[in-house]
């Protein structure tokens, strides 16, 4: 049976389609994608992302336990600074891609996707056999509410209170807020200028009912998170990357740290930066309208080359795209073609972002 967040009933009430994600029954809109995905893009949207999980980290070790298992570097980092990367088995594949919230000296607090929590715990553990650290998860308690949109600033300020507009990207705090500590922090994944909330799930609850009733912001489900965050070319695990889909392959090099002394996997990741690797991650414009899904065939003159890991007919941009797992022979420009049920529509390789992103920085 799959787990229910704390705003499960809200989202019935408000009549919304529910659907297994994760692990989770969630909502995957409510009126329709497209209006809820032109929202964000234009005004504001609040996601219910509650079936994210938390992880803590605390001990004398916590900056070189961190280090080694996560592939950005996080050595003297700010307080309140906020890092995205990976965890990387030894082979270089991918266990999760996460974000790490540097709380305080020795104090992590590590977000995780909800269908990896049993094994991204799992794994934490064990590779904290040698460090002196305690790993705490904390993904029941945690409910996350992500306020998204140009909006989003003046939306958290004046309905719910929350200063946020000296907020520099990528950073968070904590705040003491009707008797609880909650974290707020101003990252987003779907492009636009946005915000997250963490607080136990009775506070969420307040937060949402709050938000709802201020009309000043719609609810979103998850099928226009999945098109904003495609649209601006941010990665899906599971999608883009996995246990067989390395950051080299994912061209997410970027936030791998080779000059870090070592972390798991970053041997693996040296050998493919330097004898190359079979697939990458490449994006695809149809000429046609005709909609490309995921484990649609690719092919270059009628021999298959790859795999689409994700495609939509972008809400934003009126244009038929997605992200391919493809022969790393494959440049910008070459042209391809995608089986489509028993048809195929030719297109052309080009960058994988389809859509520029708008964050406050």
């Amino acid at each position: 049976m799959n787990k229910r967040t704390c705003l499960y009933e809200r989202h019935c009430q408000a009549g919304a389609l529910i659907q297994p994600f994760g692990g989770f029954d969630m909502p995957i809109q409510y009126t329709s994608i497209i209006d809820e995905h032109n929202a964000v893009r234009q005004h504001c949207g609040v996601f219910d992302v509650s079936h994210m999980g938390e992880v803590i980290v605390k001990g004398p070790d916590a900056e070189k336990y961190v280090n080694h298992i996560f592939t950005n570097d996080v050595t003297d980092a700010p307080i309140h600074k906020i890092y995205y990367g990976m965890m990387l088995y030894p082979d270089g594949g991918t266990v999760d891609d996460l974000l790490v919230y540097k709380m305080a000296p020795n104090h992590f607090f590590i977000v995780i996707n909800a269908a990896n929590i049993a094994k991204d715990d799992a794994w934490m553990r064990e590779q904290a056999k040698d460090f002196d650290v305690t790993v705490d998860n904390k993904s029941d308690y945690y409910g996350q509410l992500a306020i998204q949109g140009p909006e989003s600033s003046a939306v958290m300020e004046e309905v719910l209170q929350i200063p946020c507009s000296e907020f520099v990207f990528y950073t968070c705090k904590t705040l003491e807020i009707d008797g609880e500590e909650i974290i707020v922090s101003r990252t987003g994944y779907t492009g636009e200028d946005g915000f997250e909330i963490y607080g136990s799930t009775d506070f969420i609850v307040k937060q949402w009912d709050r938000l709802m009733a201020s009309h000043r912001c719609v609810p979103c489900g998850l099928g226009c998170r999945d098109t904003l965050r495609f649209e601006v070319g941010l990665p899906l695990y599971g999608d883009e990357l996995s246990k067989d889909i390395s950051p080299v392959m994912a061209g997410l090099s970027m936030f791998c740290k080779m000059d870090k002394p070592e972390f798991i996997g970053k041997e693996a990741l040296v050998d493919q930066k330097t004898n190359g690797v079979a697939q990458r991650l490449r994006g695809i414009e149809l000429d046609d309208k005709a909609v490309p899904r995921h484990g649609y065939t690719v092919l270059k003159d009628g021999n298959p080359v790859g795999v689409v890991t994700t495609g939509y007919r972008l809400i934003s941009v009126d244009k038929s795209c997605a992200v391919a797992l493809v022969d790393s022979s494959l440049k910008l420009g070459d042209r391809v073609e995608i089986q489509i049920r028993r048809k195929t529509f030719p297109g052309t390789i080009v960058k994988k972002k389809f859509y520029d992103k708008h964050y406050h920085k």
